[in-house]
C-alpha cells in the first residue's frame, strides 16, 4: 500500500502569530515537504493545482519536475491536475516530459475543479464542467496512445495530423486517478476506463464516502476490469498528533478555527467527529485510519494533508516525522494483515504498467469499448 502527502499550497495567516508567509517561503515550504516525505520512507507526493489566491502551486508540473532532481524514489503526482481548463495536449505533453525527467515516478490525478471563477479565466464555462472532463480526458488519451491524431470536439480547436511530442517514456503513459468529492459522473468515468478513483475524504462523514466509493467498485465491475473489491481506490485524511490527545487539540485548535475551508464553523470536536479528521496521538490516527477500510473496503492508496491552514514549515515537518516513523509502518502491516490475496496491495506504477507489456489494457485508448455486456432481445 502506498502512503503519502498531498498539499493544497494554501498561502494562510498563522494565527498564534499573525505572520503570513510570502509565495516564495509557502513554494520552498512545499519542496521541503516532498524532500521530508522520501526522507521518513513515504512513497507519494502530491500537490494540488490552484490559480487563485490565497492558493500558490499553479504550476504542478513544474514543482514536480524540481523535487524530481532532488529525490530518487518518491513518486510523484498531482491532486489534482484541472482537466477542465487545461488544455489536454498541454497535459499529454507536460506530463510525458515529467515522466522522461523523472525516470518513470510519475502519475496524476484527474478533478474538474470547484472554484467558479477559475473557468472563465480559462475561456471555459463552469456549467460544461461534467462534459470537459469527458471530453478532455478521452482527448488526453488518445494523444499519449496514437502517434498521428485527426480529432475534433465541441471545446478546442481541431487536430489534424497531430503528434504529441515527447511520447509517453517507454510508450506507457503515466496511470491516472479521477478524483472527486461529489461526483457520480467522475466515479463512472474511473470505472469506465479501469483508472483509479481518489476520494479525499477530508470534508464528507463516512456514508458519503462509502456511497461514492462503492459506485465506483460496482461499475469497474461492470466494465469487466476486475472484480469490485480489486478496483484501485485512494483516500484522503487529515491528522494532527502529539504525545497526548489534549496537547495535540491544544497545539491544533487555533489552526482549525481559522482555517480557510471550515473556520469559524463547526467545533473541532464537531468537525472530527463528522469527518476523518484525527487530532490526537499516534496510536489514535492508527486506528481512525485502519477503520477507512472498513466502509471504503481494501484500498491502495492513503495521502494525508498536513500543511494547511497557516501550520508553519518546522511543525508540519515534525508532524510529517511522526507519521513516517511511528504510524505508517503500523498501518503497512495491519492492512496487509486484512487484504484478501486476489485484491491488489498497491495501485500501477510505471514499472509494472511496463511490465504488463504493450498489449495490456492500459495501452488501450477505450479498453471498455469490447467488454461491454451484450443485451439479449
Amino acid at each position: 500500500m502506498q502512503f503519502g502527502i498531498f498539499t493544497v499550497g494554501d498561502v494562510t495567516t498563522d494565527p498564534t502569530n499573525g505572520r503570513t508567509p510570502t509565495e516564495a517561503e509557502r513554494i520552498q515550504a512545499m519542496v521541503a515537504i516532498g524532500e521530508k516525505a522520501e526522507e521518513v520512507g513515504l512513497d507519494v507526493f502530491a500537490t494540488g493545482e490552484h490559480h487563485n489566491p490565497p492558493f500558490v502551486p499553479s504550476s504542478p508540473t513544474t514543482m514536480l519536475g524540481y523535487l524530481a532532481a532532488r529525490t530518487e524514489r518518491l513518486i510523484l503526482s498531482t491532486a489534482t491536475t484541472l482537466i477542465t481548463t487545461n488544455d489536454p495536449v498541454k497535459i499529454a505533453e507536460d506530463f510525458a516530459m515529467l515522466q522522461h525527467l523523472a525516470g518513470g515516478r510519475v502519475d496524476l490525478m484527474m478533478g474538474r475543479g470547484n472554484t467558479g471563477p477559475v473557468y472563465p479565466w480559462f475561456g471555459k464555462d463552469i456549467r460544461d464542467g461534467i462534459p470537459l472532463a469527458v471530453e478532455n480526458y478521452h482527448l488526453l488519451r488518445r494523444l499519449w496512445r496514437e502517434q498521428r491524431i485527426d480529432w475534433q470536439g465541441n471545446f478546442r480547436g481541431p487536430l489534424q495530423g497531430f503528434t504529441a511530442t515527447p511520447a509517453p517514456l517507454e510508450n506507457t503513459p503515466p496511470f491516472v486517478w479521477h478524483g472527486s468529492i461529489r461526483s457520480p459522473e467522475i466515479a463512472e468515468q474511473a470505472a469506465y476506463y479501469g483508472d483509479g478513483f481518489f476520494h479525499n475524504n477530508i470534508f464528507w462523514n463516512k456514508e458519503h464516502t462509502e456511497q461514492i466509493v462503492r459506485l465506483y467498485r460496482q461499475r469497474f465491475e461492470h466494465y469487466g476490469h476486475g472484480s469490485a473489491d480489486q478496483a484501485i481506490v485512494g483516500l484522503g485524511g487529515q491528522v494532527f498528533m502529539a504525545e497526548t490527545e489534549a496537547e495535540a487539540k491544544k497545539r491544533f485548535r487555533p489552526y482549525f478555527d481559522n482555517a480557510p475551508v471550515y473556520g469559524h464553523g463547526p467545533s473541532l470536536e464537531d468537525f472530527s467527529e463528522m469527518t476523518p479528521l484525527t487530532v490526537g496521538t499516534p496510536e489514535q490516527v492508527i486506528e481512525r485510519t485502519l477503520g477507512f477500510a472498513d466502509y471504503a473496503g481494501d484500498y491502495q492508496r492513503q495521502l494525508f494533508l498536513m500543511d494547511h491552514a497557516g501550520l508553519p514549515i518546522d511543525v508540519v515537518l515534525e508532524q510529517i516525522e511522526i507519521l513516517g516513523r511511528e504510524v505508517v509502518p503500523v498501518l503497512r502491516k495491519e492492512f496487509e494483515l486484512r487484504r484478501p490475496e486476489h485484491v491488489p496491495s498497491d495501485p500501477p506504477t510505471h514499472a509494472s504498467l511496463v511490465a504488463a507489456g504493450p498489449d495490456a489494457p492500459h495501452h488501450l485508448v477505450d479498453p471498455s469499448r469490447d467488454r461491454l455486456p451484450v443485451e439479449s432481445n
